[in-house]
């Protein structure tokens, strides 16, 4: 598959967009943690088993999974902003399905609604690349991709306070309020992306990734309780992979997958994903750790007795810290690379566990421990969009932020399973009670380690240590951006959009389509209808316009690759006018 190069017009977005975007992927990340400080206690909340009570986090899970990369995908079909409300909606309505029920069935299938709103992390992604300025787009992905532990960082100690003064069930009439608010906001502030994918919405590939991901992620997730060497564990696996297989095959077959296989293999986007695993494992594991580190008594010998509110108000540093790394990423990035600013991340990561290794003895020390890794998980996860935003086409940034946020998903929930495990094995059982030791503690810090020390490996092999001079890429000033733009518009197309009468037609867009048929760049007409695309790559190409109005227009052109600019004017409608 070509590769994309989209340039957007400067200005297009109001300054609201970023933040409101934001907010909605904050929202979404809540679901996540918001039953961290219940979790104990669901078994008599809900009147049922310890066993059946974990599906209340395990079908959130499940189908966050599923819907991330499906929800990319109809994003790039049929518009993001309409999809994000769509997650958002069906959220809200998965809240007030469990905040109006104690019934463990009822529960689960609200939380499974909840899930489906994982979406709206790479559908806000996906929108900021359409619509922002590259001098903006660097910190706003940043942001947009830390939103996932800003939120769950934040959620802790506002859902520990709600749980300890109010009904436990006050925590999903916030989490619906929330949402309702970031529905209105993003209709008010955020519009429609004009870019779209060419293809019909691949449903066999739907239905087989996500019977795929079903089976893969919930023996991981029930493996402890049902046995790691049990008949249905080992089953369950082993059919995920006959799934996983068989849909591998059938989508390298279709001519609009769900996933591109091909695209997903480049060095660029594989290694991103393995990477964004590790990043999923490290970042979870500080959530499971500390809290119950904070909460054990001080009778215990290591434990710091601190209440369930302290507790989150000590770990929510490590939300704070992502955010305001958004803005440090960018210049970072714009001077060395995401690449390098991902190895950076994790470098900073790892040195976090590493001290958090002698860093147990006090509360004060927890708040370094989150402090250290909010900072380098920021950077990491603000690194990973743009690495991926670089390596695929427009038309597809929906679905493979998706996938990566899948990945990420998919680290988190290993890393439950693992963590989990461990603390299980390592307990002292007093009274019937299980209790984590501080030698648990640690090792639990020491996987994450190891995770850490893995990512770096996969991060080294990605392609490219400084910034390629791609504009999705860049986060610099307005006149880098400038200069950037002219070097485009030198390797590619440029022309005007008018009318039959030969006026300006604005905001036309305007798509760059390869000899394979595939969009390989788009954009907005300007106010004089001046346009630029650049090329990827010498060969043939058809240049494709189309506005209210004015019926559609394709010109078939051809650009040699070098540094002479091809002009082209389009005229809607009617034919092609040499520039």
């Amino acid at each position: 598959m070509t590769q994309t190069t989209t340039e957007r017009p400067a200005g297009r977005a109001s300054g609201t967009v970023v933040p409101v975007l934001a907010f909605a992927g904050i929202v979404v990340a809540v679901m996540q943690t918001l039953l961290v400080p219940v979790i104990k206690d669901l078994p008599q909340l809900l009147d049922t088993t310890p066993g059946n009570a974990t599906w209340v986090l395990t079908s959130t899970l499940l189908s966050g999974a599923v819907a991330t990369p499906i929800m990319g995908r109809l994003g790039d079909l049929h518009g993001k902003r309409r999809m994000l409300i769509v997650s958002l909606a069906v959220m809200v309505a998965g809240a007030l399905v469990s905040a109006l029920t104690s019934d463990l069935l009822l529960m689960i299938a609200g939380r499974t609604l909840q899930g489906f709103a994982m979406g709206a992390i790479p559908l806000g992604i996906g929108l900021m690349r359409d619509m922002l300025p590259r001098e903006r787009l660097g910190s706003a992905m940043a942001l947009m991709s830390s939103s996932i532990g800003v939120g769950g960082g934040l959620a802790l100690p506002a859902a520990a306070l709600v749980a300890q003064h109010s009904d436990w069930h006050s925590l999903y009439y916030g989490a619906a309020g929330l949402g309702v608010l970031a529905i209105v906001l993003t209709l008010l502030a955020v519009p429609e992306s004009p870019v779209r994918a060419e293809g019909s919405f691949d449903l066999p590939g739907a239905l087989g990734l996500s019977a795929g991901l079903v089976l893969f992620l919930l023996p991981i997730t029930k493996g402890s309780d049902w046995g790691w060497a049990s008949g249905t564990t080992l089953g369950l696996f082993g059919a995920s992979a006959v799934v996983l297989a068989l849909w591998g095959v059938m989508e390298l077959r279709v001519k609009a997958p769900l996933v591109d296989l091909r695209t997903t293999a480049r060095p660029a986007v594989l290694f991103t994903n393995l990477a964004s695993i590790m990043v999923g494992v490290s970042f979870y594991v500080v959530s499971l750790v500390l809290p119950q580190l904070l909460q054990l008594p001080e009778s215990t010998g290591y434990g710091l007795g601190q209440s369930m509110v302290v507790a989150g108000l000590l770990v929510a540093p490590l939300g704070l810290t992502m955010m305001v790394t958004a803005p440090v990423y960018a210049r970072l990035s714009a001077r060395y690379g995401p690449k390098v600013t991902l190895i950076l991340g994790l470098l900073i990561i790892a040195i976090g566990y590493g001290a958090g290794l002698g860093l147990m003895s006090a509360a004060w020390q927890s708040l370094v421990i989150s402090v250290l890794l909010g900072a380098g998980i920021g950077l990491a996860y603000s690194s990973l969009p743009a690495l991926i935003v670089g390596a695929v086409p427009a038309s597809e940034t929906g679905a493979a932020n998706g996938l990566n946020t899948l990945m990420r998903s998919i680290g988190t929930s290993v890393s439950s399973a693992v963590i989990g495990m461990v603390l299980a094995d390592t307990a002292d059982h007093v009274g019937g009670v299980a209790v984590p030791t501080m030698h648990g503690f640690r090792v639990s810090f020491l996987i994450a380690t190891a995770a850490v020390a893995v990512g770096l490996v996969l991060a080294l092999f990605l392609p490219g240590g400084r910034p390629s001079g791609k504009p999705q890429l860049r986060a610099g000033s307005e006149e880098d951006a400038n200069l950037e733009h002219a070097e485009a518009v030198l390797r590619g197309f440029s022309g005007r959009v008018l009318d039959a009468d030969g006026a300006p037609v604005a905001r036309a867009q305007v798509t760059l389509i390869d000899h394979r048929g595939r969009q390989a760049g788009a954009t907005l007409s300007a106010e004089d209808g001046g346009y630029a695309l650049a090329v990827p790559a010498p060969g043939a190409y058809v240049v494709a316009a189309r506005a209210r109005g004015h019926g559609p227009l394709a010109s078939a052109a051809t650009h040699a690759g070098d540094d002479r600019p091809v002009g082209l004017d389009l005229s809607l409608p009617g034919e092609t006018v040499p520039a």
